[in-house]
């Protein structure tokens, strides 16, 4: 027992530094934003009287995300002006613009407008773009710098952590806040968000500065671009890998693209949405991210690939149970928990995966690109899923969402030796200024 104690004190000693700290606040800075443009919009809108269909098509906001990889090369060549590194400076600058964008978010309502047009529909959607696009470019620096601050035995549990942050920001601009805005209103509820970015603000004051590890600064744009693209795509099976890269999460995001228009139409109340789907779910999705970590140290990366992607498409089918029995509480709860822990273990994967693909010499390029086309399914299946609900209903929707995994789970099997050994650039030591 004393050997076991003193193990865990040499582990917490090694592993649980600044380093780790600045990890998990500015994964908490990255995931903030991600509600108030997706799951929280679409509950403002349901319940201003907006059909599914063109909550569906409002989901088109969320594009930045995907096409995040055409301006990341601008970010491994240039710092903005200050007294920061490279990726601080960008993070700062990025943090800044998404608290202004979220304060002005909640001076629009579009409650009384959508009869007749009125100008606050159109402001609203703009700033909900231009809050993705701040947000996406802030996760292109955050990538980048999780990558180069960790030492290579801190990149598993580093990755975990900003993924617990992550999840955490989703529960308060999730959960929380459909919660707040059922009893003060969507006005408060987002200016309260914009006040939580407060928790970035201080992972960069406290941040470690990293020093660029790579060759981008001597390059110019066009050759860094081509240097990033161009070292990818000469690995074997390059093109297979970025497409099961893109069809990996597609179940996944079918599955939540309109979660809580589906709750909603089962009349569930904001309230109850925010505490089953959003503070429960992502709460399993927290356990279901440690389980899949350490699932995934002991069988490897192509067998926790394989078995999470399984285990989250069946996930999927408890969501057509619910539609076929209605609303009920605790098939709702067993729902949500059973999905969000199967999609968690199966993010631990993905994001692992991504990150061994990584050169540092082209960090943000290349994490920008991969993670882009991770993102391709998110934001493309909103006007599909509200296309299908409406042709079909929600229970065949769900059982069409369970299906759509089949074709990444046998492209897993076809790239069993590029997973399990990838022909990732060895990476290289950042220099970090403690």
């Amino acid at each position: 027992m004393g050997a076991t104690i003193l193990a865990v004190k040499q582990w917490l000693a090694a592993y649980l530094n600044r380093r780790m700290l600045v990890v998990f606040l500015l994964g908490f800075s990255s995931g903030l934003p991600i509600a108030l443009v997706g799951g929280t919009l679409q509950a403002w809108f349901k319940t201003s009287g907006a059909s599914i269909l063109a909550i569906g098509f409002m989901t088109l906001v969320t594009q930045p995300y995907s096409y995040k990889f055409i301006w990341a090369p601008i970010l491994d060549k240039y710092a903005l002006p200050g007294f920061m590194d490279r990726r601080r400076s960008w993070i700062l600058s990025m943090q800044l613009c998404i608290v202004l964008s979220i304060a002005l978010m909640a001076t629009l309502n579009p409650e009384v407008t959508l009869k007749i047009f009125h100008w606050h529909i159109p402001v609203l959607l703009l700033l909900a773009l231009l809050l993705s696009t701040f947000s996406a470019t802030q996760d292109i620096a955050i990538d980048a710098y999780r990558i180069e601050v960790l030492k290579t035995d801190e990149r598993g549990l580093g990755s975990a952590l900003g993924i617990e942050g992550y999840r955490l920001a989703m529960i308060s601009s999730g959960g929380v806040a459909l919660v707040l805005a059922d009893n003060f209103g969507w006005r408060t509820t987002y200016l309260l968000m914009a006040a939580l970015m407060v928790i970035g603000l201080v992972a960069v004051a406290i941040a470690p500065a990293v020093a660029y590890a790579g060759n981008a600064k001597n390059d110019n744009l066009s050759s860094l671009i081509k240097g990033a693209f161009g070292d990818f795509l000469q690995r074997k099976n390059a093109g297979l890998i970025l497409l099961l890269i893109v069809l990996y999460k597609l179940s996944d995001a079918f599955s939540k693209s309109l979660s809580t228009a589906f709750l909603l139409d089962l009349n569930f109340s904001l309230s109850a949405i925010g505490l089953i789907t959003k503070i429960l779910g992502v709460a399993a999705t927290l356990v279901g991210v440690l389980v899949g970590g350490a699932f995934m140290t002991r069988v490897g990366m192509f067998k926790a690939l394989l078995s999470f992607g399984i285990l989250t498409a069946i996930s999927n089918l408890s969501f057509m149970l619910l539609a076929i029995v209605g609303k009920n509480y605790e098939l709702a709860c067993a729902a949500v928990f059973i999905e969000n822990i199967c999609s968690g273990m199966g993010t631990a994967a993905f994001v692992a995966f991504i990150m061994s693909l990584c050169s540092t010499k082209y960090t943000a390029t290349q994490f920008a690109i991969l993670s882009s086309l991770a993102a391709v399914g998110s934001v493309y299946v909103g006007p599909l899923s509200g296309y299908l609900v409406e042709s079909l209903g929600w229970s065949w929707f769900y059982f069409f969402s369970s299906m759509v995994a089949i074709p990444a789970l046998l492209m897993i099997v076809y790239l069993r030796r590029q997973i399990e050994h990838p022909d990732a650039i060895e990476q290289l030591g950042a220099q970090v200024c403690t």
